[in-house]
């Protein structure tokens, strides 16, 4: 088995709702296993999101947790996903993430020839589209 490297999503209390969410735009599998499936059922925090997996029929691998109690939660904008490849659904995907979120550069055609923009989702998550062509 060989290693992977993938974007595991901190998320405050709403894990659960965002990788719904991502799975309407995405498709695929969605494994979520709370605090609770995970052998803590009497904690305070056994609804919350312990694991989350998401694999899309694209190829596509995301991760997901909720912060724990005391953990601090600071969505941050040192990071972003990004997709990218020539393949068109890209641009449906990038109109999917934006509902509720907000776009910071329109998908358009850049110099560089791709289509490319970017926006934050309505759960603070930044994402970068890029479709070749």
């Amino acid at each position: 088995m060989g290693s992977v490297l993938n974007p595991y999503i901190m998320f405050n209390g709403n894990a659960r709702e965002a990788m719904e969410f991502y799975r309407e735009v995405f498709g695929g599998e969605l494994e979520i296993g709370t605090v609770a499936d995970f052998g803590s059922p009497d904690s305070p925090e056994a609804e919350k999101v312990m694991h989350a997996r998401l694999q899309t029929p694209d190829g596509f691998l995301l991760n997901a947790w909720d912060a724990p109690a005391g953990m601090p939660y600071h969505p941050g904008n040192n990071v972003a996903i990004y997709l990218g490849g020539n393949d068109e659904t890209l641009g449906d995907h990038f109109t999917k993430l934006s509902a509720g979120g907000t776009v910071t550069m329109p998908l358009e055609t850049q110099s560089w020839g791709d289509e490319a923009g970017s926006l934050t989702d309505q759960f603070g998550t930044h994402w970068m589209v890029n479709i070749t062509h």
